[in-house]
């Protein structure tokens, strides 16, 4: 059975300095969220933590986003703050993982198929 091919839905937002990125539950939530600011953030976000490519847009190396980092693009520290703002003015980006397969029992040697 192949692992790892969930679907995975983020939030890009490109800043003056820095581009932000946070990771979402799905692009669905994050619609309602725009809809309907009632919804808890905690049922939106998925991890609370905002990271930073570096100007590399959505696809370079994520690093954690430095408290003076967010202060300087969005103006507070505060981490919820800001992903507000990343959610109003960033773009919604889904990709889907390949899948992996691979051996699940080493110990049994190596393995042919026999066709």
């Amino acid at each position: 059975m192949p692992r790892g091919n969930a679907a995975q839905s983020k939030v890009h937002y490109q800043g003056k300095d820095e581009d932000f990125i946070i990771f979402v539950d799905d692009a669905e939530s994050v619609r309602k969220w725009k809809d309907d600011r009632s919804i808890p953030l905690a049922q939106v976000v998925s991890g609370f933590k905002i990271f930073v490519t570096h100007k590399h847009g959505a696809q370079g190396v994520l690093d954690s986003a430095s408290k003076s980092t967010l202060e300087n693009e969005f103006g507070t520290s505060n981490e919820d703050d800001c992903m507000i703002k990343i959610m109003e003015g960033g773009s919604i980006q889904e990709t889907e993982a390949a899948e992996r397969t691979g051996s699940k029992n080493d110990t049994m040697g190596a393995r042919q198929n026999a066709h």
